[in-house]
């Protein structure tokens, strides 16, 4: 039998390093803990063969026989790249699974995804600290130049770091019930705060058997590529559970974020008090 397929997503310096780490503790889990190329390879294929001549004219012929092949096909990619974990369920992590959640529901219907929040000021402010710490190299898509305001302002477009992964959360409540029901939103600073009381739900909602973590050492997985990044998103590994610290952030630039993003407040953090 293949293994359960569990997604890592969400926004980025949201945690999913950390939570990988606390996940793969779990002897009936299979987390490496590298950002995934699955996902991608899945987009890249149906739009590959969505233009391809000689598939456009099979399903001219017999489409329910064609579109079948296709789809036994991508299935297969995916259970054979996570063949072979001898775990009851794998993980892989990539940003981009919530946006496409139905798809790969139409491919693995017992999915579920672990979706990363953290507080969008808070987000903002990590990236912006460590690029205070790698001031001499530039963003990939050439954001040192901006002033915080500006850069702030950017990194919240549809196409950016914090932006593109917001969007993919502002649709969710367009999901139907079913789909919905397979996301579970782990909050950064509820992992913070009782790091066992979460993890024991997590464990809990993908119907595990409770287990005992052992907080002051933690397993170190495979390092991402950092370099990929230019170094300004780290995902640094600790033997033990930290407590993150706290950024301060620019009232202006805080504002701006709530009110641009109240949906995300109203959503995940009804409560909070910045």
């Amino acid at each position: 039998m293949s293994a359960q397929f569990i997604g890592v997503t969400g926004l980025p310096r949201a945690g999913s390093t950390l939570l990988c780490q606390l996940l793969s503790m779990h002897p009936e889990i299979d987390c490496e803990g590298l950002s995934s190329p699955l996902c991608n390879a899945l987009l890249a294929m149906r739009r590959i063969v969505s233009d391809d001549q000689f598939m456009l004219s099979q399903l001219d012929g017999n489409f329910e026989t064609s579109y079948g092949k296709f789809q036994s096909a991508m299935t297969g990619f995916l259970r054979g790249w996570t063949q072979g974990s001898g775990k009851r369920m794998v993980v892989d992590k990539n940003r981009a699974w919530l946006h496409c959640i139905e798809l790969l529901l139409h491919l693995a219907p017992e999915a579920r995804l672990l979706v990363c929040v953290r507080e969008l000021g808070q987000i903002y402010g990590s990236i912006e600290a460590q690029h205070q710490n790698t001031i001499l190299l530039d963003f990939i898509d050439h954001l040192a130049d901006y002033d915080r305001f500006g850069r702030a302002d950017v990194l919240f477009a549809k196409d950016k770091a914090i932006g593109a992964p917001l969007i993919s959360l502002h649709a969710v409540p367009d999901l139907p019930r079913a789909v919905r029901e397979r996301l579970y939103f782990v909050r950064f600073e509820d992992m913070m705060a009782q790091p066992a009381a979460c993890m024991a739900s997590i464990f809990g909602w993908l119907g595990l058997p409770p287990v005992t973590l052992d907080f002051s050492h933690l397993p170190v997985l495979a390092a991402e590529s950092d370099s990929h990044y230019h170094m300004k998103y780290r995902h640094r590994q600790g033997t033990s559970f930290k407590q993150a610290g706290r950024h301060e952030i620019p009232p202006r630039i805080q504002t701006q974020i709530e009110n641009s993003c109240r949906w995300f407040y109203d959503a995940y953090y009804p409560n909070l008090k910045t």
